[in-house]
């Protein structure tokens, strides 16, 4: 029987690579959604959980939801066009405001007058395409956003407030950059899933781990580079400070932290792991916060309580170990919870158990409703 992993790849062959489209069931009262999908697993995570409640979605709220990735939409084909009452679409986050709004008139052409939707995949926190979209769509999807607004629209060290802070920390010059944010486009804006929803986070959800009887204390596996390619200097900076904190800590701790391992190995570790340290990456969240929690290692992170998240599965001391973003306390930190073991993993297995119990008592088909309240299709 196929589980969640294999079931989502059978879905990406079909739809990237066979072509094949399933049709709109066209019952009376039935609302229909078009997804226009970006590649790759962060994109995917954001989408994933519209089709993995796909049934759900259909019997409780008459919404039908199909997917047709962007890439195919804009060479040309289209087998639902004219057929929806509401389209989310993603894109790629370098695109210029021209190429923005190229695809929207090309979304509207295709479907005249429906509700749009957007959906902000990116790992930063900034809303960068706020400006060029507001006057475009109903809503605007985004996993992550700061818990005081007023930040938004303010000029930052680089992108955003990560290169911003890393650029003070390790004296770099990075250009000043202002993403404008419209009054009123708060009003636009929904906090969605993120990777708690992806299919290998799901899937590592449905059978609780072993939280006892571990021995890897500390799993820290970092790299300075992304998928092979030299990062942006402050990541770069960024990362290895944190390698340099994980190497200075006590020789006698058992830390898995060198090298690459395959994706088997990496989650075997994290399950065989009392504690897992997660980093920023080119934003707050990050896979490994999530891998972590529903592995039962006890997340050890730098501090998240400047964020607003659906959901929020960072609760301080409760679901996860907050660090100071300079590290200084990582190693103190480690240290408690290697040797209060009880206290370590109660909260591990809090966080777990969030996580897992959102996914299996289907909290998201109810977290969708404000979505399609906005697309005015409930």
């Amino acid at each position: 029987m196929f589980g969640l992993v294999e079931r989502w790849k059978v879905h990406r062959f079909l739809v990237d690579r066979a072509g094949l489209f399933w049709p709109f069931s066209g019952r009376a009262g039935r609302k229909r959604v078009v997804f226009l999908s970006e590649w790759g697993e962060i994109a995917d995570a954001q989408v994933y959980p519209f089709f993995l409640f796909a049934r759900e979605l259909a019997r409780q709220q008459g919404i039908e939801v199909r997917e047709l990735p962007l890439k195919q939409f804009l060479n040309g084909k289209n087998p639902y066009a004219g057929k929806a009452d509401a389209v989310c679409f993603q894109t790629w986050f370098d695109l210029t405001h021209a190429q923005l709004d190229d695809v929207v008139d090309r979304i509207k052409a295709a479907w005249p007058g429906v509700a749009l939707a957007y959906l902000d995949w990116f790992a930063p926190t900034d809303l960068r395409f706020a400006g060029p979209l507001y006057p475009h769509v109903a809503a605007y999807v985004k996993k992550q956003v700061f818990k005081d607004f007023s930040v938004y629209g303010r000029p930052t060290i680089g992108d955003t407030n990560l290169t911003e802070y890393y650029a003070k920390r390790f004296h770099l010059e990075l250009p000043q950059v202002t993403f404008p944010v419209p009054a009123g486009f708060e009003q636009k804006l929904i906090l969605g899933s993120g990777f708690e929803h992806s299919p290998l986070i799901a899937s590592n959800l449905l059978s609780p781990p072993n939280f006892g009887g571990r021995s890897i204390d500390l799993h820290a596996r970092l790299t300075t580079l992304h998928k092979k390619k030299a990062a942006v200097e402050w990541y770069t900076y960024m990362r290895q400070e944190s390698l340099d904190k994980v190497a200075d800590l006590d020789g006698g701790l058992h830390i898995a932290s060198k090298g690459r391992v395959s994706r088997k190995k990496f989650y075997d570790e994290l399950r065989n792991s009392k504690m897992c340290f997660s980093p920023f990456g080119y934003g707050e969240v990050c896979w490994r916060d999530f891998e972590a929690m529903c592995t039962g290692a006890l997340l050890l992170k730098p501090d998240m309580s400047h964020l607003r998240l659906a959901n929020d599965p960072f609760k301080p001391g409760e679901t996860y170990v907050p660090l100071a973003w300079d590290l200084s306390d990582l190693r103190d930190k480690v240290e408690y919870y290697r040797n209060h073991a009880s206290e370590r993993e109660t909260i591990a297995r809090n966080a777990f158990e969030m996580l897992s119990q959102h996914l299996r008592q289907k909290r998201f088909v109810q977290d969708a409703v404000p979505l399609w309240r906005m697309l005015k299709l409930v």
